[in-house]
């Protein structure tokens, strides 16, 4: 997967690069450059999926806040994590960034601690000294069987795990392009950041696959049993075993502020798919309006409208409504449409 976002993150910025401009996604690159029906087939399709990934991230927050005993009503949260991420979507994109970049930076922080925390288990280095090596990769071993059983139920588990593997990296290299009509010298700094986004996805998602698998055990209960936030986390479950008792809170933390994060950008993203759509005529005029800090406000507000769907949780519990989401975006991701020859669009 990370070969294949590779490839698109490369393509992606060539083009961007080439023609950066405000309100610039790959719908409106897919109606300059090929078609109308394929601009207007992909600005649906991201303002959909992106809008749908902001509940998704406020429902994973609320999951994770759940980590901690409280009894404040999950809709207290939801409403709290809302009206921040909305409200920092309506300010200049300067304040969005610096937001950004900060929330960024906890991130890359914990993951470069996790991944140090891992190396050294590995070894035996924490409070029990107990050296794990690849000794899960044996026992209780590296893949399960699936639905079926034997080498079968091996291929199923695969090929499940590929589909769901696909997830983390839905939609994420479009935030390059459509930062790249609002950046400083976008044709130097745009292939700068695209070879720095394909550095990190090595080294925090292949590293980091790598580093639970050999710390955590595959068939541990707490991994599937819907134990909130950091309680399912594979790093968690590794670093409780190894006897270290305070550090699953701040994981937790900053778990708490990726989902913020995230949702603050895919709502970004959604908004100027929009602003995009109606740039290229093909949503109503009045989605191009904005105001004096160069913000389409309209866009904002009635993608802003996707977050309803997180009061869900009220009703039914967050770690189901969390696979709805998941669902509805996978759907997505999988019908990117394909503009053939013949001007049919499929």
């Amino acid at each position: 997967m990370t070969f294949l976002v590779y490839c698109v993150v490369t393509a992606m910025t060539e083009v961007a690069t080439y023609l950066p401009v405000h309100g610039g996604t790959m719908s409106y690159y897919g109606y300059r450059y090929v078609s109308r029906s394929m601009g207007f087939s992909l600005g649906y399709l991201y303002w959909y999926a992106l809008g749908i990934l902001v509940p998704y991230e406020i429902t994973a927050a609320g999951l994770v806040i759940n980590y901690w005993p409280n009894d404040v009503n999950i809709a207290v949260w939801m409403t709290i994590m809302t009206v921040v991420i909305v409200a920092l979507n309506f300010m200049p994109v300067k304040y969005y960034g610096e937001t950004e970049f900060w929330f960024a930076g906890t991130k890359v922080i914990l993951m470069i601690g996790l991944l140090l925390l891992s190396f050294i288990l590995f070894w035996g280095g924490g409070p029990n000294h107990d050296r794990l090596g690849f000794r899960y990769w044996n026992d209780p071993g590296a893949a399960h069987p699936f639905i079926k059983t034997g080498d079968a139920g091996r291929t199923i588990s695969f090929f499940s795990t590929l589909v769901s593997s696909v997830f983390p990296f839905t939609f994420a290299p479009e935030l390059l392009v459509v930062t790249g009509g609002e950046m400083e010298s976008p044709r130097r700094n745009l292939p700068i950041a695209s070879r720095r986004y394909f550095y990190r996805l090595v080294i925090f998602y292949v590293l980091g696959v790598l580093a639970i698998g050999v710390t955590c055990p595959s068939n541990d209960t707490r991994l599937t049993d819907g134990g909130a936030g950091a309680g399912s986390s594979a790093f968690v479950v590794a670093i409780a075993d190894a006897g270290i008792s305070t550090l699953p809170s701040i994981v937790n933390a900053v778990i708490l502020i990726s989902a913020w994060s995230s949702g603050n950008s895919f709502l970004y993203i959604s908004s100027r798919a929009l602003y995009s759509l109606a740039v290229q005529g093909s949503a109503p005029r009045m989605f191009k309006a904005c105001n004096r800090w160069g913000v389409p406000y309209l866009a904002v507000a009635v993608s802003s409208l996707f977050c309803g769907l997180t009061y869900l949780n009220v009703a039914t519990s967050g770690a189901t409504v969390f696979n709805w989401f998941v669902n509805l975006t996978n759907t997505c991701t999988y019908s990117i449409p394909f503009k053939p020859r013949d001007n049919q669009l499929f």
